[in-house]
């Protein structure tokens, strides 16, 4: 059984196949599916999808830093007014800082930023952050609210093992892996075994991006994430039953509003 922290199967991507999509990941051990919002136009399709799996999808909601319209500020605001009472948010995501193609907007990136970790306060919901190439950033915008964070997730993580550790002085956040443990090349299990502890870590695919081995290239869906998993218990050298038990159990511990409504 496990949870996928980070997908994003209401977008085009599975606009043919989206109930077969659903079907595999429920059929792999899909407990639940957490789709991240990215901009304001797929918030519908998203919240429809979470209506039409009720019980297994659940939403997030906002701004992608490589999403920012001309007039960001609009557009965060429109979102917030959607945080009222009874909205169906369980965390305020994907949201962060990208300046991996592009720094120009390296300011509207951090003040929108900002602007969304108030709303991840004011609202006791967690954080699922975007950060590439903004290592430096992220800790310094998140530094002032230090002791008021509600926790959360740091998406797609596949740093260092001085940035992990950096992270992960951030109490109540951990670290998303996805299909980047897999790959030969990647430096990211030595990190793991080096300095992060499995309680700090969940399971995602970042779907339909950056499928595990041997899936790599190809369209990523959520029913790969045992292939995450049976890479962790490899590099924790442990039975992938407990790697399934302590990821859902983090997961859970996160995202407060899952421990009561997940389908039986």
């Amino acid at each position: 059984m496990f949870i996928d922290t980070h997908t994003h199967l209401y977008t085009e991507e599975f606009d043919n196949d989206r109930a077969e999509a659903v079907k595999r990941a429920v059929d792999a051990g899909a407990k639940a599916l957490l789709l991240p919002n990215i901009d304001e136009a797929s918030i519908n399709p998203m919240l429809r999808m979470c209506k039409d799996y009720a019980g297994l999808c659940f939403p997030m909601i906002g701004l992608h830093p490589t999403e920012l319209p001309e007039h960001y500020e609009d557009t965060l605001a429109r979102m917030e007014a959607m945080l009222q009472s009874n909205h169906p948010f369980i965390a305020i995501g994907e949201v962060g800082i990208d300046l991996y193609w592009d720094d120009s907007r390296r300011e509207d990136q951090i003040a929108a930023f900002r602007r969304q970790i108030v709303w991840s306060i004011e609202h006791e919901l967690p954080l699922v952050i975007h950060s590439r190439k903004a290592q430096r950033e992220i800790i310094d915008t998140l530094q002032p609210f230090r002791h008021d964070l509600q926790g959360g997730i740091f998406h797609c993580f596949g740093g260092t093992a001085e940035e992990a550790r950096e992270l992960l002085e951030f109490e109540g956040f951990y670290l998303g892996i996805g299909g980047v443990v897999t790959f030969k090349k990647s430096t990211l299990p030595e990190v793991l075994k080096q300095c992060v502890p499995l309680s700090r870590i969940v399971v995602e695919t970042d779907s339909p991006y950056l499928a595990p081995t041997p899936y790599r290239g190809k369209r990523n869906e959520s029913c790969y994430v045992p292939l995450i998993i049976d890479r962790l218990a490899e590099v924790y050298d442990m039975p992938k039953e407990q790697i399934e038990r302590q990821t859902m159990a983090n997961t859970k511990e996160i995202f407060k509003k899952l421990q009561n409504n997940l389908a039986d």
